[in-house]
């Protein structure tokens, strides 16, 4: 009796969490920044669980590292992510010119993009077995995380103005050299963190763990998109933005470009990784087991059906 009510709050837990994000996690004010802080703890702990401290350790540090001295010198010298700065966070700690929270963001969402890269390329979370998925798992890991800047930036800093960008750009405000900026940072941090896995690939494989465990960080992912719908079902009327160059956007058509933009990148990337994890364990693995006796017996029909040479 207790262990199944243990289970049922380490369900409910969870499931609450991802609720809040959706419902009122699309915003910069004090709620939606409380949220995002119980979500990266929760997604420190599932690390923790998943790959170990060790590893869940190495990949909070290189993250840390890499993040932080990336986004100090583009704020200082506009490179790689272009000109900007940022306004929320003020009284917050600083590391250098950026607010403390920016790191663990890049942690949390980055530690979900790695999940759901492993998924889209891979049968499951490991350590790569090869060069290919060396090079493979960064590359997409990158690409997801970058999604999620893309549905976030223009609401972030044209609507939310959390941070602005001083010289403007196509996408609500938002320079292209934002995105390639964030493919850029989060491609080395991912990297660096699969060759020190790499190095550890003949260790015994990550505990394998119930797909519901493994989809949490999909979910939370999935939340960090979905919770844009609701400011945009909820817009009273619209109003005339302007960002910190001059140039004037419809607040209306921001957020309902953010809730298109993420229908079609966020949502289908986080149901594939879902649809993967949801598939049978033999589908899953991309393995059937066949003894040498019944490879034989299916090359002797396929001989005896076919008689030409």
């Amino acid at each position: 009796m207790r262990r199944s009510l243990m289970r049922s709050g380490i369900s409910i837990g969870p499931a609450i969490l991802i609720l809040l994000i959706i419902l009122l996690g699309g915003g910069t004010g004090f709620v939606a920044q409380a949220i995002a802080a119980i979500s990266i703890a929760a997604l420190s702990a599932h690390s923790v669980l998943a790959i170990g401290w060790k590893e869940a350790a190495t990949f909070l540090v290189v993250c840390l590292f890499i993040t932080f001295t990336m986004e100090n010198i583009g704020v200082l010298t506009g490179f790689p992510f272009g000109r900007y700065t940022f306004l929320v966070g003020k009284n917050l700690p600083h590391i250098g010119v950026i607010p403390i929270i920016v790191g663990p963001l890049y942690f949390g969402m980055g530690y979900a993009s790695w999940v759901i890269a492993n998924f889209l390329i891979g049968t499951k979370v490991d350590r790569p077995q090869s060069h290919y998925m060396l090079i493979a798992i960064p590359i997409i890991s990158a690409f997801v995380m970058t999604q999620w800047d893309i549905v976030i930036d223009p609401s972030g800093s044209t609507l939310g103005r959390a941070w602005i960008w001083y010289d403007s750009g196509g996408y609500f405000g938002v320079p292209i050299s934002n995105f390639l900026g964030w493919l850029l940072v989060t491609w080395v941090y991912f990297q660096i963190f699969e060759i020190f896995i790499y190095f550890r690939r003949d260790l015994p494989t990550y505990r394998l763990s119930s797909p519901l465990f493994w989809a949490f960080p999909v979910l939370l992912y999935l939340a960090a998109g979905l919770c844009h719908i609701i400011p945009f079902l909820t817009a009273a009327s619209d109003t005339r933005l302007v960002d910190a160059a001059g140039r004037a956007w419809s607040e209306r058509a921001l957020q309902e470009t953010t809730v298109v933009v993420m229908l079609f990148t966020m949502l289908p990337t986080s149901l594939l990784a879902l649809l993967r994890l949801a598939a049978p364990s033999s589908d899953r693995h991309g393995k059937r087991i066949m003894t040498e006796g019944s490879v034989r017996t299916r090359n002797h029909n396929t001989t005896n059906d076919n008689p030409l040479p």
